[in-house]
């Protein structure tokens, strides 16, 4: 590492509930943040966009605000990194001003036109489409349309849209483009599209089988360049608006999986690190490209422009303990639950939770699945659900890690990072649940953040990734309890199933 004394990233983590924005040194200290929620507004038909515009007006409010307050002078930006979700689409103008809402990963509005693109008997799919993507990319857009390729055939039977967008955007290379002007992707922003041939990562294009296949404008998509690679300089009517540097870089964007395994320090091939936030994921550093379709895992373009990563998605995981404070418990702060929950014993008396309140992609690809508690009795009290609901999450992570060790065997300790792992509980349960030991990162909940900014002292050249494992502290260890084994295994021998009874029935109720 050289001496990055008094150097600072920008770093934005964009997540679903809106944009979070920090100052960052060289060392990945954090030195001031704010989040600012934006709501997804939801319509008919599937219907779940964002204001794009919003974001960004946001995002120079507290670049500002955090200048002001945060002890840094606008000169120490030497660099500007943006992550956060991805498979979402902003159609923008050849300036980089969005001409619609952001599509967002869970709006299905294009599951018609993606059905007729690829669609057919096999997993959803055409067999012929199916095996090309496969072969190719090792991934496949999905035939229920919450994802780019669904949002960009969406848009371009929108004529007013599709007449006025020059690009169609991951939601960090439209902020990178907002930054430099400069339109703009890389292998690793553009993973959702699932329009690369994955198999040989030094070709820096999109497949032409593929596009072709997708039924997507190839005209409208950005050019690519190397995943860690300096896009250019902040534009300089957008530095003296926010007060930093005109000098500083922009590095391209990440996913929320590329920033929070940097953020982790699991960097190595075949080192975890588990996200508990919104949503949750298991992944890793993979050498090669490798498929499971069956059950939504796959390798996408990784952390450099030779390297993959293991992909995954859990839809509901901290989202399932919001939803049961909002309508269960009278909105009591987080801590206050997880602390009723401690007085539940592992396996909360029975209770099973299963936590697919908005469908689930890993390890099964079901948008019609639903959540539930089973195995209620007149005894159960409101520890046993809260405790519940947590140990839901982690049953599911315990499912997923069944086929993702086929990945990546032997794997060792996991990393965890996440809002959810400020939870001593949760982490505990998890490392219970799974039998896997887990090392939580120091503040997990900016551990994204802090990989936005580590990834761009990469890409300038100022840190080696072999450094990041030890740079990156620790502030807890949580060794599996031998004496709740027992409890999980019989719960968790019946999670499984829970779903194979009541497939069919989702199937029926939600059409």
């Amino acid at each position: 590492m050289t001496d990055g004394a008094g150097q600072v990233i920008l770093a934005v983590d964009l997540g679903t509930g809106g944009p979070k924005v920090g100052f960052v040194t060289l060392d990945g200290t954090v030195l001031w943040s704010d989040h600012i929620a934006v709501a997804t507004e939801y319509g008919p038909g599937g219907e779940a966009v964002q204001d794009a515009g919003l974001w960004w007006t946001i995002i120079c409010d507290a670049t500002r605000r955090g200048l002001a307050q945060g002890g840094v002078r606008g000169e120490q930006v030497i660099g500007v990194s943006i992550t956060g979700q991805w498979a979402s689409t902003v159609p923008v103008d050849a300036a980089g001003r969005p001409v619609g809402p952001c599509v967002m990963w869970m709006d299905t509005r294009g599951a018609p036109y993606s059905g007729k693109a690829f669609g057919g008997p096999i997993a959803g799919y055409a067999p012929r489409a199916l095996l090309s993507w496969l072969r190719r990319n090792g991934g496949i857009p999905s035939p229920n349309g919450d994802d780019p390729v669904g949002h960009m055939l969406l848009l371009q039977h929108d004529p007013e849209v599709a007449a006025a967008a020059r690009w169609f955007l991951e939601p960090v290379d439209y902020l990178s483009m907002r930054f430099t002007g400069q339109a703009a992707a890389s292998r690793a922003s553009m993973t959702g599209s699932w329009l690369t041939d994955n198999r040989d990562l030094s070709v820096l294009d999109y497949d032409q089988v593929l596009v072709a296949r997708s039924g997507v404008d190839r005209t409208k998509l950005p050019p690519l360049i190397p995943t860690g690679s300096i896009i250019g300089p902040v534009a300089p009517a957008v530095a003296a608006e926010l007060g930093i540097s005109p000098t500083a870089q922009v590095v391209t964007g990440t996913t929320d999986m590329h920033s929070a395994a940097v953020g982790s320090g699991a960097v190595r091939q075949g080192e975890l690190h588990l996200t508990i936030s919104t949503t949750s994921w298991i992944s890793a550093p993979m050498p090669s490209k490798k498929t499971d379709v069956f059950h939504q895992l796959a390798t996408v373009p990784g952390l450099d422009p030779s390297s993959y990563l293991l992909v995954n998605m859990q839809d509901t995981a901290g989202r399932a303990l919001e939803w049961l404070r909002d309508t269960m418990f009278d909105g009591l702060d987080y801590d206050t639950l997880t602390s009723l929950a401690a007085g539940a014993p592992a396996g909360s008396n029975g209770v099973i939770f299963t936590p697919w309140l908005k469908g689930e992609r890993s390890p099964i690809d079901d948008r019609r699945a639903r959540g539930g508690f089973h195995n209620l009795s007149l005894g159960t009290t409101r520890a046993d659900l809260i405790r519940a609901v947590l140990e839901g999450v982690a049953y599911n992570s315990r499912w997923l890690l069944q086929y993702l060790d086929r990945f990546a065997p032997n794997a060792g300790a996991i990393r965890i990072v996440g809002g959810g792992a400020r939870s001593d509980l949760w982490c505990q349960i998890i490392a219970d649940v799974t039998g896997r030991t887990c090392e939580r990162v120091a503040d997990p909940l900016n551990a994204q953040l802090r990989g936005a900014a580590l990834f761009a002292g990469i890409g300038m050249g100022l840190l080696r990734p072999d450094e990041l494992r030890e740079l990156i502290p620790l502030d807890g260890v949580f060794v599996p309890d031998a004496a709740n084994r027992s409890s999980y295994d019989r719960a968790f021998a019946e999670f499984p199933g829970l779903y194979k009874a009541q497939k069919g029935m989702f199937g029926r109720l939600n059409r």
